[in-house]
């Protein structure tokens, strides 16, 4: 399938100054000139941030230096595929990677006091994933559950999204080791929903409802909320489309105004980091199918949004990811109060 996807296509080139209206709540820069970031977690308060070519695992300070922790060895940088996503629980960094043969989740013991930390050896959790040079998903997050999700994509094959068999195009959810969960609601497999052709992103709510952001092909990107065992339609369907054998998304936009990346829960809203629409956009989580926009152009790609420890967002940029147009500080971290 030849690559259409909104997350591939450049937007203008990322701004300089910022705009007027979004200057108004202009976020606080924390870090820059970072080479192509992908995710965010943090480790006993101490940030940790991926990037995709280099397969650095990188350690900031509270003075928005950076130091690398750790290099993640079989990662290998290749289209959209590379170090993508990350999580942290007990102790223990998780990774998701494009290796050969597949994408593959690690976790690594976190050693070491902040400005020291450092990764011990990896232990596989699960591999084997479908990947390619488009479509890899590849966020990771603990959910309220304890147990690690994962988003997996198409890999440019649209029929193995439909496939329950095939662990591209889904949601997965496994116990922190990789083992199969005994309440998944396919018995003996881990996958939790199914049909995505592209999701990069999944947070809960307070209520613990499990929300996710999904790439689409042409026509509608998506913000889904996720039932365990449900079907979201790919390649069926794209967006809502009124038919009872799939789930429709709670709310969908244009390629040209998304690229839904990366999400996160703080207060009462939904955020999500929109990599072609180049905004950050606000979900009311009491009204899931209305949004408003923050940041626009400003910044240029949003890859992802995360809590921080201090009740703001951070903002993770994505301009120098071989899709954008870098400006002179490229790529950054912001954070933004929220309410």
């Amino acid at each position: 399938m030849g690559c259409t996807a909104a997350d591939e296509q450049p937007g203008p080139p990322a701004a300089t100054d910022i705009p007027g209206d979004a200057a108004s709540n202009a976020p606080e820069v924390l870090v820059t000139g970072l080479d192509a970031p992908w995710s965010i977690a943090f480790h006993e308060g101490t940030p940790l941030v991926t990037e995709r070519d280099s397969a650095r695992v990188l350690e900031l300070d509270a003075d928005g230096n950076v130091r690398e922790a750790g290099t993640i060895e079989d990662a290998g940088g290749r289209g959209e595929g590379g170090l993508l996503g990350i999580a942290v629980q007990s102790g223990y960094l998780y990774t998701y990677f494009t290796a050969d043969g597949g994408n593959r989740i690690e976790r690594r013991r976190i050693t070491g006091a902040p400005g020291s930390l450092a990764l011990e050896d990896p232990e596989t959790i699960l591999d084997g994933i479908p990947a390619g040079p488009v479509h890899n998903g590849g966020r990771i997050a603990f959910g309220p559950d304890g147990l690690l999700y994962a988003t997996a994509g198409d890999a440019g094959s649209r029929d193995s999204a439909q496939d329950r068999d095939s662990l591209s195009g889904k949601i997965l959810r496994m116990n922190p080791d990789g083992g199969v969960p005994e309440d998944n609601p396919f018995p003996g497999t881990l996958v939790y929903s199914y049909g995505h052709r592209n999701p990069q992103g999944i947070a809960w709510d307070s209520d613990g409802v499990l929300y996710a952001s999904e790439f689409g092909q042409n026509t509608w990107d998506e913000l889904n909320v996720i039932e365990a065992g449900g079907n979201y339609g790919w390649p069926e369907v794209e967006g809502i489309a009124g038919d009872n054998g799939f789930i429709d998304p709670v709310q969908q936009w244009t390629p040209g105004e998304a690229s839904p990346s990366g999400i996160a829960v703080a207060g009462t809203s939904l955020y999500i980091a929109n990599l072609r629409g180049e905004r950050l956009r606000e979900v009311p989580l009491d009204n899931p199918g209305t949004s408003t926009e923050q940041l626009a152009g400003a910044y240029g790609r949003l890859r992802d949004v995360v809590n921080a420890p201090d009740g703001s967002v951070w903002i993770l940029t994505n301009n120098t990811d071989g899709r954008g147009r870098p400006g002179q500080d490229d790529d950054r971290i912001l954070r933004l109060a929220t309410d």
